[in-house]
């Protein structure tokens, strides 16, 4: 078994992956003097926020910061007063606030969406205040132009709104630009439909931090005159990397997850990950073997299939934070590569009954990677109710936990068996550290890849292709 495991309990678990019949020791030394000059480049980008060929969408240098997250100091984006200040949001909205609704898209939810579901999980809103610890319900918005979901949200608000008087809203806008059709447009439809229904709306604005002049936003104007509280999308952080920044943490705040401890898990995993040795830092392992197995074996797609439903999140957000980092035309020499690894979500047991038959006889384009929990503090024992019936007793007087590692382990065996890969991250328990340490390992892999394939893994130039087109219809139908 070839696994690397930290002092903390986490563990990167590559026998799957690595090996004669995988990525191979020898593919790896040769790889050697390539992935130690990416090391370079990142430790360097740690001390200076440099990244040789990183441009912003304007063709400007750009700082690239996110590294410098996990850190709380004077100084730094998320500095004592910062993180006090989101502390003191959380403090001041619990047993007054009755919901809030985030509004945001892409990073700007996406990497919050995770908190919440490791903190909270789908039945929230269904617990009492005191359940709740006088957090709020919450809600997620923005993050389509859906009438039919915002529709209902709104139906839901009023409804609940006559369970107590003095019912309070709380939206949190979340956009750097306050442009961004998404979030904008739910929150204009929200707050009109409450101010309507006589109901409180107490707006939060996150956005650029710029203060006046030609820097300022139009939402961080329209927070100033309007007298909001406003947290800030930090520059040089790109918003798949924001989920350590304010832009993430006001989420883990206002619904009572440990935002400290999700920095230390990071900080933490930062520091292992500063070792030039790829069998001590998980991050080089994780990025070298992952590229080794596209570039050399043509595993061109990467499953994130977590065996726990509440973090199926998890990999939604992986899913930006590869596909946008990495799915690029261009290398930074200008030369046309069409370089990415497409990432698909799954989770398991659920898509055993969904995706293994594709993963097991499809293609042999894939490598799935597995993340695992160690220890469930909940967990619950299968009764022995039917014993009689051979196939239910197979399964009677067994912990959940047990079913679901033995289904995850006889997963990777059956691919295993078939010279198909996998990986596994291995989390001592679902905790705001160790998911921060996995949150944060995942970013810095990204960071490694991009300078083995060449390519500026912290900009979207894609992504600005359909806002041009969009913007032209959108002109079209104001002026029909």
């Amino acid at each position: 078994m070839t696994q690397l495991k930290l002092r903390s309990g986490f563990t990167f678990d590559v026998t799957n992956l690595y090996g004669p019949n995988e990525v191979t020791e020898d593919e790896v030394k040769a790889f050697a003097p390539v992935y130690t000059k990416a090391h370079e480049a990142v430790m360097n980008m740690r001390k200076t926020g440099i990244m040789p060929g990183h441009l912003s969408k304007d063709g400007e240098p750009e700082e690239v910061l996110f590294p410098q997250l996990p850190y709380i100091e004077d100084g730094n984006i998320n500095s004592p007063e910062r993180i006090f200040a989101l502390e003191e949001l959380a403090r001041t909205t619990r047993n007054r606030v009755d919901a809030v609704v985030f509004l945001g898209i892409g990073g700007s939810y996406l990497g919050g969406k995770v908190l919440f579901d490791v903190q909270c999980g789908e039945f929230w809103n269904l617990k009492s205040t005191a359940e709740r610890k006088g957090f709020p319900k919450a809600f997620f918005a923005g993050n389509n132009v859906d009438s039919h979901k915002m529709t209902g949200l709104i139906h839901f608000l009023k409804a609940d709104s006559h369970t107590k008087p003095n019912y309070t809203v709380m939206a949190v806008v979340i956009s750097k630009s306050g442009s961004t059709i998404e979030p904008m447009s739910n929150y204009m439809v929200l707050k009109q439909a409450m101010n309507d229904a006589g109901i409180a709306l107490e707006t939060v604005a996150v956005t650029d931090p710029h203060d006046g002049g030609d820097k300022e936003t139009l939402l961080h104007g329209l927070a100033k005159k309007s007298g909001w509280p406003i947290f800030y999308v930090p520059d040089g952080v790109g918003g798949r990397f924001s989920v350590f920044s304010e832009v993430g943490l006001i989420v883990g705040a206002l619904t009572g997850f440990d935002i400290r401890q999700f920095l230390d898990g990071a900080r933490d995993m930062d520091h292992a990950c500063q070792n030039p040795d790829i069998w001590q830092n998980p991050a080089l392992l994780n990025s070298v073997l992952k590229f080794l197995a596209g570039k050399n074996h043509g595993r061109d797609l990467e499953v994130l299939m977590p065996y726990a439903d509440n973090l199926k999140s998890l990999s939604e957000w992986y899913i930006q934070l590869l596909a946008e980092s990495l799915g690029k035309r261009l290398d930074k020499q200008g030369n046309v590569v069409n370089y990415g690894r497409t990432p698909i979500v799954a989770v398991g047991t659920t898509d055993m009954h969904a995706q293994t038959q594709e993963h097991q006889e499809g293609p042999q384009d894939k490598v799935v990677q597995f993340v695992s929990v160690e220890n469930w503090p909940d967990d619950v024992t299968v009764p022995h109710l039917y014993d009689e019936y051979p196939k239910l007793a197979a399964f009677s007087g067994l912990p959940l936990s047990q079913i679901l590692e033995a289904a995850r382990s006889s997963n990777a065996e059956a691919l295993a068996g078939d010279g198909r890969p996998s990986a596994n991250y291995i989390l001592p328990a679902l905790t705001p550290y160790h998911l921060g340490e996995l949150m944060f390992m995942l970013c810095l892999s990204i960071a490694y890849e991009g300078e083995y394939a060449n390519v500026d893994a912290f900009n979207q130039p894609g992504v600005e292709v359909y806002k041009k087109f969009l913007g032209g219809r959108l002109k079209k139908l104001q002026e029909k």
